[in-house]
């Protein structure tokens, strides 16, 4: 299993990480940091411009995934990751990336009061000349004070808090390990979808409020807005599958098969396979209907109906493309072809 300690700069991570590996048996360091060095050293200079922080590269957080994957199948026991995480996509992202792979993730979150941490920024020895360190590493350190108090609300639902500000190191290694045998930092409960090792067939419903707006639903285990809707299982018709995930993700059972708007054949883009993509209309939601929709905690963050230009705002171009295929196919009443979103014929 994985032990990830999170919190804000100066909260604590490493120093207890280090000593956690000390008391937990079976326990390796996993700093996620060095992964974040080596691709500042590795990709061009003009992607590194294009990003603030490492963790919005797309690569640092498929790596991290992939390197907590290879290390715990080399070693075994528990992997101890201190690291921060205050951008509930991205923890989304890595967190459902492990669950994939069946490793199960314990979150704490590390929370001193702000005095504390501020008192601890002013004080912590950093390498390198002192007016470089206060531009750089103090500064930044403040400035995500406010995005971590921001963070805060799904934070402290999500993990088990420690406040580690009057504890020495020690001891919040040895709260957090009593938390772990207790049981009382819990396995982060994020759906646990098996990454594909091949193309695969999916099949979306799209749903319309009484203004003819469409839903989008925010998945927990992968980044981006998508429609309601799943991969189709072995032996089963997609029309079928559509029906069978609007029921799951939303509690909504369609009275009727759902007509078909798109299929789009979708290129393998790693680290993803491709494969065919197929748009069902699901048809227009009374507002009671609307009202009666409901959400899996683990698999689904949030719904929204909006506008065709409010959902090219919030869905990955390539996703966009196959809506408004679909709006035009709903309006032509006649279903379309799509290669990589483009319509073919």
């Amino acid at each position: 299993m994985i032990v990830w300690i999170n919190g804000t700069f100066s909260a604590g991570k490493t120093s207890t990480a280090r000593e956690l590996t000390g008391i937990l048996p079976d326990s390796t360091l996993f700093d996620p940091e060095l992964i974040g060095d080596a691709l500042r050293v590795l990709l061009p200079p003009k992607r590194l411009a294009e990003v603030t922080d490492y963790q919005d590269l797309p690569s640092w957080r498929r790596l991290v995934v992939d390197t907590a994957a290879e290390m715990l199948a080399e070693v075994g026991g528990v992997l101890v990751v201190p690291m921060t995480l205050l951008r509930q996509d991205y923890r989304d992202e890595i967190f459902g990336g492990l669950a994939a792979r069946r490793i199960p993730v314990r979150h704490v979150l590390l929370a001193p009061a702000e005095t504390i941490l501020r008192e601890r920024i002013a004080t912590r020895v950093e390498p390198g000349a002192p007016e470089d360190v206060d531009l750089h590493a103090r500064q930044w350190a403040h400035d995500n004070i406010p995005v971590y108090q921001e963070a805060l609300g799904w934070l402290t639902g999500d993990a088990h808090v420690i406040d580690n500000g009057l504890l020495t190191v020690r001891e919040t290694a040895e709260r957090i390990a009593e938390a772990v045998r207790s049981g009382t930092a819990r396995v982060c409960d994020i759906v646990q979808t098996p990454e594909p090792t091949r193309e695969t067939v999916a099949a979306g419903v799209l749903l319309f409020d009484e203004q003819d707006r469409v839903l989008l639903v925010d998945p927990t285990y992968k980044a981006g807005w998508e429609f309601p809707g799943g991969v189709v299982e072995t032996g089963e018709a997609p029309a079928r599958a559509a029906v069978r995930e609007v029921a799951e993700e939303l509690g909504l059972v369609l009275d009727r098969t759902p007509g078909l708007l798109v299929i789009d054949w979708e290129r393998p883009q790693h680290p993803g396979y491709g494969g065919l993509r197929l748009l069902f209309d699901g048809g227009n939601l009374s507002d009671e209907a609307a009202a009666r929709l409901r959400l899996p905690g683990p698999e689904l963050r949030a719904w929204r109906f909006v506008t065709e230009s409010e959902a090219a705002e919030l869905l990955p171009q390539h996703r966009y493309e196959r809506l408004r295929w679909a709006l035009r196919a709903r309006e032509r009443a006649r279903p379309l072809y799509l290669e990589a979103g483009v319509p073919t014929g």
